[in-house]
């Protein structure tokens, strides 16, 4: 069980992230649960969006939501056509949005040549280092959300 000290890297179109992000909860891997159950209560969740739409060409490439896990597990969204993802809950902070290149060689999940090729899973382990430099960088305003930086 994770004790809700990780930090998470999720990928969705930015599209999908900002209505996440509305209505307060993250959705990874076409809506399969098992990507949800790795992440624990208080873990750090970071979404990167490689376009603006779902399969969109136009290059976003940005980190476009930040913030932490609450409690509970993952549950089942009816979200009508038959269509029924898990979601978390997810209290995010204030942020915005930041162009990926503005870290480059800064990351350490950018470290090698292929960096992009372990996003293709749509949810990987971020480092703490990473989880920080991102906030910094996306201004994100965990205080007034009532959260900490750090689990």
């Amino acid at each position: 069980m994770n004790p809700g000290s990780g930090h998470w890297l999720a990928v969705a179109s930015a599209e999908h992230v900002r209505r996440g992000r509305a209505s307060g909860f993250m959705q990874v891997c076409h809506g399969k649960a098992g990507p949800l159950r790795r992440i624990g209560a208080g873990d750090g969740v970071v979404y990167y969006s490689p376009a603006t739409v779902m399969g969109g060409k136009d290059g976003l490439k940005s980190f476009t939501a930040i913030g932490k896990v609450r409690a509970g597990e993952p549950y089942r969204f009816d979200g009508g056509g038959g269509f029924q993802p898990f979601r978390r809950d997810v209290d995010w902070a204030t942020s915005r949005e930041t162009p990926v290149a503005m870290l480059l060689g800064q990351l350490d999940f950018t470290a090698g040549r292929n960096w992009g090729y372990q996003l293709r899973l749509g949810l990987c382990p971020l480092s703490e280092h990473d989880f920080r430099l991102i906030a910094e960088a996306m201004e994100a305003d965990f205080m007034e959300e009532g959260l900490r930086l750090s689990a």
